[in-house]
This record gives structure tokens, C-alpha cells and sequence, in this order.
């Protein structure tokens, strides 16, 4: 999708690898662990964080704990423990103020 857009191309890593899980199940390439590349390891998490918390057409958003224990629950198969433990370890009032500035952009 982003292949021949030449200011993204350092970007082109994460998008084909944030959908690798963890545990080493996810796509394309299965890969596992640290062998994902830590930035696409960090989006996954920012994405499904963002996602769970945005209202879509077909669903109102998550409240954050619901996000959070989902986040959780996923720590260690699909997602980085280590980066689930940082993105957590921002208190809630912090999200919520994200949440704000990017609605109103």
C-alpha cells in the first residue's frame, strides 16, 4: 500500500509487520518475538488501543478499562509483555487527554 510512497518508506517495516502476533501466529511473515521490529511491536499495541477506544460505524468505542484488560489478557501471545507494561503503566487520565487533542484535530 505505502510501497511507492518514498517519505513513508521508513514506515514500510512497521505496516507489513504490526499484524505479527508475539507468540509467532500472526501474518505475513509469522515471525516471533523479537524478531518482530520493536516499532511494529509498539504500533500493534498503539493501533488495537486506538481501535478498541474509537467509536466505529459498527460499534460504540470500549471504555479504557475494558481496553486495558483486553490489552492484558493478549500480553505475551499476541502482544510484547514488555510494551503492554509500558503503555499501561500510563495512568488513564493521560489516554484521555490523547484521546481529546486527536478527536479535535
Amino acid at each position: 500500500m505505502i510501497r511507492n510512497i518514498e517519505f513513508l518508506r521508513f514506515a514500510r517495516g512497521i505496516v507489513l509487520c504490526h499484524h505479527e502476533n508475539f507468540d509467532g501466529t500472526g501474518y505475513p511473515g509469522g515471525l516471533r518475538g523479537e524478531d518482530i521490529p520493536l516499532e511494529a511491536r509498539i504500533f500493534a499495541v498503539m493501533d488495537t488501543l486506538d481501535a478498541m477506544t474509537s467509536d466505529r460505524p459498527y460499534r460504540a468505542a470500549l471504555p479504557f478499562p475494558a481496553a486495558r484488560a483486553e490489552l492484558e489478557r493478549k500480553s505475551g501471545t499476541r502482544f510484547d509483555p514488555d510494551i503492554v507494561e509500558a503503555f499501561l503503566a500510563v495512568p488513564e487520565s493521560s489516554w484521555k487527554v490523547q484521546s481529546e487533542v486527536a478527536a479535535s484535530a
